[in-house]
């Protein structure tokens, strides 16, 4: 996984490494299911901050952020859901679990953003 420090590009290549990473999973009903959240989810991330950015005022742009930083933990869950529920190897727990700290780190980063917004 790669790292960049410009949110909007950081968002985006996380969303497609989550796209290549359910791509590699188990095609079970649960993994579908799960799969198809977490694409969702992960991909909202950076679509609400892209919107954030085009904001209509402050309140237009906190309540972008707050969605984004929302996804990004629904985006950590689905992803410990799927790593939970599957027998994977080493190698794809680890991918699965990298995922799930940058959608941490994402969020942690958007709950920078808001509370020094609102100061």
């Amino acid at each position: 996984m790669r790292k960049t420090y410009d949110l909007e590009a950081r968002c985006l290549m996380f969303a497609i490494d989550v796209r290549k990473f359910i791509r590699h999973i188990p095609k079970t009903i649960s993994n579908i299911e799960d799969g198809k959240q977490v694409v969702r989810s992960s991909g909202s991330i950076g679509a609400n901050y892209i919107e954030a950015n085009e904001k209509l005022g402050d309140k237009d742009f906190l309540l972008r952020l707050r969605i984004s930083r929302k996804e990004a933990k629904e985006t950590n869950y689905w992803l410990q859901v799927i790593n939970g529920s599957n027998e994977f190897d080493k190698n794809m727990k680890e991918i699965c679990k990298q995922l799930a700290n940058e959608a941490n780190e994402l969020r942690l980063i958007l709950s920078s953003i808001i509370n020094k917004t609102r100061k």
